[in-house]
């Protein structure tokens, strides 16, 4: 249409009769000139914008949802942010008289995330107003607008997601990953719907690509939200036929499983050896990132992948990635399963030198309750310290060391009289965050979990407090929990 030879008459016409048409013309006029691709510094655009800004007054609901979306694809300039202004300020006039949802909705999604807040709040107010009108379309599609909006409104995606688990069979699969992606990024929390999103895919699952689901597990990575039975089920296909998989693929499994802690102790060797069978195929086109990465994973899971390492600790691949400052908490990880996990055949005195070089994050969190049950319990401030650092690197919020027979708890002073005994038993207590675990299983993740490993190889026995559910405890009962933990049981357990 561009090359027509009557295109240039016709864009003279529009500019001279813009002041004319009808406003709903005028709003259709500017869309379809921009989607034909007519440059944005071009005199028949900028006519197409200074005539909106003159008669803006006249716009309509649905013609100023149209400018709006229009307005979304365009650069910025001066023509455009007097329009955009100009909107936001004929919105908060006429908000409330907006009276349909999918023209509201196409509004809130098409001014985008940088408008005044108290703009998104009128529209919010209004939008709570039409929730009677709310159909399973609209509730997936708000999701995607707020989204757009950068906006958080825990009522109405509430409203949503009631609707949305009421009617979630047959749900899209690009409905069911907006929803996921939508909650991550406005950091929206209900367990209850992502629980059922879970159970939703696990039933339809064999009804998707293979490169579907990855995306979906990847989703719920993001929100740390453990869809177990989804996983199992995809693990057993994964085992089937390891060889369709490609090297995005490998990364993004070894990262979901291994930061889930998902594989049991059965599992774990034969899927490693079959995603590592098929990453030395691919080792020849890794770049450095994506190579750490996947040792990184593995290395999570308890796994050393030999011909992957070997790549990786080459002076010259080290020297890049701790020059290019990507991920030294990675290396420090990989350094420490080679010590803890391997053999004296697989450590990297190279790796270690660069590891040593590398400045050392410094813990130093208080935990007064703990620390005030423990001496109620212990009798006496110097049978437990607080802020041990370990050779490797490991920080113990707490230890505390017993005899052989786990009824008295020794002072530094006595243990160090016993610290070459074997039978001296070693209690670590660790305050992980909230983020160091799954929901809703509350499962120790990835990092979290290859910590209680290492300890446990170095002797620990480890014993889990969530620090805020524990202050919720009574001194008696914070007693009591550390008494059971310590004295009777050897389990790793936390406060319910």
């Amino acid at each position: 249409m561009l090359e027509h030879p009557q295109f240039q008459q016709l864009c003279q016409c529009v500019m001279d009769e813009a002041k004319y048409m009808y406003s709903n013309d005028l709003a259709h006029t500017l869309l379809s000139v921009v989607k034909l691709g007519v440059p944005q510094n071009t005199l028949l655009v900028q006519t197409l914008l200074r005539t909106c800004q003159e008669r803006i007054n006249e716009f309509n609901d649905r013609s100023v949802s149209i400018i709006a979306n229009t307005l979304k694809g365009m650069e910025k300039c001066k023509n455009v942010e007097a329009l955009q202004l100009g909107l936001q300020l004929l919105l908060q006039e006429k908000v409330h008289k907006i009276s349909n949802m999918f023209v509201l909705q196409t509004i809130m999604r098409s001014i985008g995330k940088d408008v005044p807040l108290t703009l998104k709040r009128n529209l919010e107010n209004k939008m709570l107003n039409l929730m009677g009108h709310l159909t399973v379309p609209n509730s997936f599609h708000m999701f995607r607008v707020l989204g757009e909006m950068d906006y958080l409104s825990v009522p109405i995606l509430n409203a949503c997601s009631k609707i949305i688990i009421e009617n979630i069979e047959g749900t899209q699969f690009w409905n069911l990953m907006n929803v996921l992606k939508t909650g991550k990024q406005l950091r929206y929390q209900n367990r209850t719907l992502y629980s059922a999103l879970a159970d939703y895919a696990t039933s339809v699952f064999y009804t998707w690509k293979r490169s579907e689901v990855i995306m979906l597990l990847s989703a719920f990575e993001n929100l740390s939200i453990h869809p177990v039975q989804l996983m199992d089920k995809f693990l057993e296909e994964v085992m089937l036929h390891p060889e369709s998989l490609n090297l995005k693929d490998i990364i993004i499994i070894l990262r979901v499983y291994s930061n889930f802690n998902h594989l049991s102790s059965g599992q774990n060797q034969q899927f490693f050896d079959s995603l590592n069978s098929i990453l030395n195929k691919h080792l020849h086109e890794i770049d450095n990132t994506d190579l750490l990465r996947v040792v990184y994973s593995f290395c999570l899971g308890g796994y050393l992948p030999q011909l992957a390492l070997n790549q990786l600790l080459q002076e010259e691949i080290l020297s890049d990635l701790v020059k290019s400052g990507k991920s030294l908490s990675m290396l420090s990880a990989i350094n420490v399963c080679l010590e803890l996990d391997g053999n004296s055949s697989t450590t990297s005195t190279i790796l270690s030198e660069k590891v040593s070089s590398l400045p050392k994050e410094i813990f130093d969190f208080s935990y007064p309750e703990i620390q005030e049950a423990l001496l109620t319990l212990l009798g006496n401030e110097n049978s437990f310290q607080s802020h041990v650092q370990l050779a490797q690197g490991y920080c113990l919020d707490f230890e505390i060391l017993m005899d052989t027979n786990r009824k008295i708890a020794l002072t530094s002073t006595e243990a160090n009289q016993l610290k070459g005994d074997p039978n001296l038993k070693r209690i670590a207590v660790l305050c992980p965050p909230s983020a160091a675990f799954s929901n809703p299983s509350q499962h120790p993740k990835g990092r979290l979990a290859m910590k209680i490993r290492h300890l446990n190889q170095l002797g620990y026995q480890v014993i889990l407090v969530s620090y805020k559910e524990f202050q919720k405890l009574e001194k008696e009962e914070a007693v009591l929990f550390f008494k059971r933990q310590i004295f009777l049981a050897e389990k790793h357990l936390a406060p319910e």
